[in-house]
């Protein structure tokens, strides 16, 4: 399906990605046999910004839909609203990715109702229609549309998780933050920060992820470290940047509070 130069929702300069694993390899490899893809990892560790520089590297629109509990399979799909006093029929963002060939990507699908994932299962296998019961109609996704979702399997919990009839329809990409030496190259890039600075980041990233556990949900992602680089790089002392992007950013909890406070002091 050919897409012109100002189509919605086309990535025309490429967003900064360093691969970790053979993730790029294995989109393309899903994407050319028109398998969807699922992609597995905690908060923060890129695989939103992984979605985007595909959608560059393969020239497809890009529509993102950030789940949460009250998305429904109408939000999807679409919906007829009045408007001048007539009715009108409105795709919903699965339906417009799909006609135009486009990369559908549900960040944190589990946070959506349940009926959103039985909506996207007859894209999600061989049949790759998307029926539209209140129009009567059925969509056939051409064979540049690709469906990708995400989810952080460290918030799973019995009432969120992927149902084993939803996550075998695709193939998993499992994302964690990168080595120390790549997450130092990244922050660099992202902030400007000079290598010794990001280096201290990236130190203090590991000590809160060791809390992960005993008091922390989550350790501090790479997209927390490059806020509190941005923060340095207009001049906002270190421990005042860290303190703000980083600890309160975590936790609400003085005690845990004070114990990120100490490793920023520590560090910084």
């Amino acid at each position: 399906m050919d897409i012109t130069a100002d189509t919605p929702y086309l990535i025309e300069t490429m967003p900064y990605f360093e691969a970790v694993g053979d993730e790029i390899a294995l989109f393309e490899a899903a994407y050319q046999s028109r398998i969807p893809v699922l992609l597995k990892g905690p908060t923060g560790c890129g695989k939103t910004r992984f979605m985007e520089y595909m959608a560059w590297r393969l020239k497809r629109p890009l529509i993102t839909v950030s789940c949460h509990d009250d998305l429904s399979a109408a939000d999807l799909v679409g919906r007829y609203l009045i408007t001048a006093n007539e009715t009108v029929w409105v795709d919903g963002p699965l339906a417009r990715a799909v006609r135009c060939g486009g990369i559908c990507y549900l960040d944190e699908v589990v946070e959506a109702r349940k009926d959103t994932t039985v909506v996207i299962h007859p894209l999600a296998d061989d049949r790759r229609i998307l029926p539209m019961e209140k129009r009567g109609e059925v969509l056939r996704a051409p064979p540049e549309f690709v469906l990708a979702m995400s989810y952080n399997p460290g918030y799973q919990s019995v009432l969120k998780e992927l149902k084993q009839s939803t996550r075998q329809r695709f193939v998993a990409i499992e994302f964690d933050y990168p080595a120390a030496t790549l997450e130092q190259k990244i922050v660099c890039a992202e902030t400007g920060l000079d290598a010794a600075t990001a280096e201290k980041l990236v130190h203090l990233a590991g000590l809160t992820r060791n809390l992960k556990h005993n008091g922390l949900d989550e350790g501090a992602s790479t997209r927390l470290l490059v806020h509190a680089g941005k923060l340095m790089a207009r001049g906002i002392a270190p421990r005042t940047a860290c303190q703000g992007a980083i600890a309160q950013a975590l936790t609400d909890e003085p005690e845990m509070l004070a114990a990120l406070n100490e490793l920023i002091t520590a560090v910084f």
